[in-house]
């Protein structure tokens, strides 16, 4: 299952041009278009282990973007264990070109275990998520800062994120994160973004690790992002 270093921030992303979204940790104060929706998807490769990840999202109201999606993994004993994700997502202010944005984002996350049948809300977060643009958007800046409560160990934790975005061109961007708790040693992640059709279709590949623990906590992650047309205007 999600680590609680992990669990505040594992959260849908926004839809966006030059936006941070999944697999990166750190979310931005944006959200998907009004009426539209997205489907953020990657496979995480860990030692000896692996994640994929779906999570979907629409936005209904025009302020509001919903996110119901999970995880699948290997689970101990044989099987799989999969974790679903409820989150709502919605801001104070609109982010512009050279200006900033801020919000607000809560969930839950739900645990399922065939193996030992074990079904239940085990992690509730929020946080504040907060971008910026410098540069005409040559470079966004995302700040996160919040709060975790894992109902499986009784723990509750600070949870923070700084991550930002360098593009390139305007196909192609280079990201990189660090994120964590005030119970662990941060995390670091970086890679690369292309857009294969714009504002529609973005493949995305990084690789990470959690600090002074290099070689067996490092992962890898490839995905794919797909956005539609406003629809149900």
């Amino acid at each position: 299952m999600l680590n609680a270093a992990l669990l505040g921030c594992y959260v849908a992303g926004a839809a966006a041009p030059a936006q941070a979204a999944r697999p990166m940790v750190t979310d931005d104060a944006r959200i998907v278009e009004h009426g539209a929706c997205q489907l953020e998807s990657w496979r995480r490769g860990n030692r000896g282990s692996y994640e994929f990840w779906a999570l979907p999202a629409c936005n209904f109201t025009g302020n509001l973007e919903l996110t119901l999606g999970g995880t699948q993994q290997p689970a101990a004993g044989g099987g799989h264990a999969a974790d679903f994700i409820l989150q709502g997502k919605g801001l104070f202010r609109t982010l512009e070109t050279n200006g900033y944005s801020h919000g607000l984002v809560a969930g839950g996350v739900y645990h399922r275990d065939r193996n030992t049948q074990q079904e239940q809300f085990g992690s509730f977060y929020s946080y504040v998520p907060i971008s910026a643009s410098f540069r005409d958007d040559q470079v966004i800046v995302h700040a996160n800062l919040g709060g975790l409560y894992n109902r499986d160990d009784s723990t509750r934790a600070l949870t923070w994120g700084i991550g930002g975005e360098l593009n390139l061109t305007p196909r192609v961007a280079i990201i990189a994160e660090t994120y964590g708790n005030n119970h662990a040693q941060p995390f670091m992640q970086g890679g690369l973004r292309i857009w294969i059709v714009p504002n529609r279709v973005q493949i995305d590949t990084t690789m990470g690790a959690q600090s002074g623990n290099y070689g067996p906590s490092r992962w890898w992650t490839v995905g794919v992002r797909l956005l539609s047309p406003a629809f149900m205007r």
